[in-house]
């Protein structure tokens, strides 16, 4: 047997990861002559500083991290460089606000704490904007930085946060412990790129046939993941992969990861719009001051082009 070339994968923790989770499975990454080493990040932090020290080649993460270190407004301490490319597009994500029993409306919120991942990053931009869009202010509550949605919602539901930002299955785990989902993004956007698959623009120039075999493959746990015939299994392969998932939560998860208007996208294909939103709140709510029009200087189409056109 052909030794297998490993490849590095940092993604945050979410039921976005069942495309990586079909195609290990599936043999499909084994397949292009890949083996996955897949972790799970605590933060947006941590993602970039670790794949800023070359622990990572190829990363699962927020369109606006990309944007963030690219115009030097990362998280992290001042030089460090993750060095992102986009090279594909990965979901539409939607965002729930979801908070404690107790709130049940944007006025509830006042003079309560909210849970992020860090305070600068567009998932915390995509929560100002609709609170400012339903009449509350960022001064009219606190906010403190945990960390990824695991942490935030364990920081919701001991009672030390009022509210925080989730994704599946940790919505739909919030809701049925009893927790609100106060609003979804999907209400105040018509498009919002939220995860994207990006590399190291270094290793992506050095490794230009591994990041094909990666985006080959990847596009086949993708459309196994969407084949509505591989429901069921794919549905048990989510709960053995995140086993805190209640069996009842799985097919309302499973409804969200599926809608291209919440979750996956198909194709994986950027969505330009939803990356112009992106920009848009960061132009605004970042510390850059200028405005960010251009999507293009983010990415690097040519590898997942280059494997589409084939096709």
């Amino acid at each position: 047997m052909t030794d297998l070339k490993t490849v590095r994968v940092i993604a945050f923790p979410g039921a976005p990861n069942l495309p990586t989770f079909a195609a290990i499975e599936q043999g499909f990454f084994a397949g292009e002559g890949l083996d996955i080493e897949l972790a799970l990040t605590p933060s947006s932090v941590a993602q970039a500083e670790k794949t800023a020290a070359g622990e990572f080649d190829i990363v699962f993460t927020a369109f606006d991290n990309v944007v963030a270190y690219g115009e030097g407004q990362g998280a992290t301490a001042e030089g460090v460089n993750p060095d992102y490319v986009v090279l594909m597009g990965a979901t539409q994500l939607e965002l729930a606000i979801v908070t404690a029993p107790e709130v049940r409306t944007y006025e509830d919120l006042k003079g309560r704490s909210i849970a992020l991942d860090a305070l600068t990053t567009g998932f915390a931009f995509v929560l100002f904007e609709m609170m400012a869009k339903s009449g509350l202010s960022r001064d009219d509550v606190t906010f403190a930085a945990v960390g990824a949605t695991p942490q935030r919602w364990q920081s919701v539901k001991s009672g030390e946060h009022a509210a925080t930002l989730a994704i599946e299955p940790f919505t739909s785990i919030a809701k049925r412990s009893g927790f609100n989902v106060l609003d979804v993004s999907s209400n105040h956007f018509d498009s919002y790129q939220g995860g994207a698959i990006a590399a190291r623009r270094a290793y992506a120039a050095e490794n230009p046939e591994t990041v094909k075999a990666f985006i080959r493959a990847y596009l086949k746990g993708l459309e196994w993941t969407l084949d509505p015939k591989n429901r069921e299994t794919a549905a048990e392969l989510l709960q053995a992969k995140m086993p805190d998932i209640q069996p009842a939560a799985v097919p309302s998860i499973m409804a969200s990861l599926l809608s291209p208007r919440s979750g996956l996208t198909p194709g994986s294909g950027i969505l330009p719009e939803g990356m112009k939103t992106v920009l848009d709140l960061r132009s605004r709510y970042g510390k850059g001051g200028k405005p960010l029009t251009d999507i293009s200087k983010y990415l690097d189409l040519s590898f997942f082009e280059a494997v589409t056109d084939d096709k």
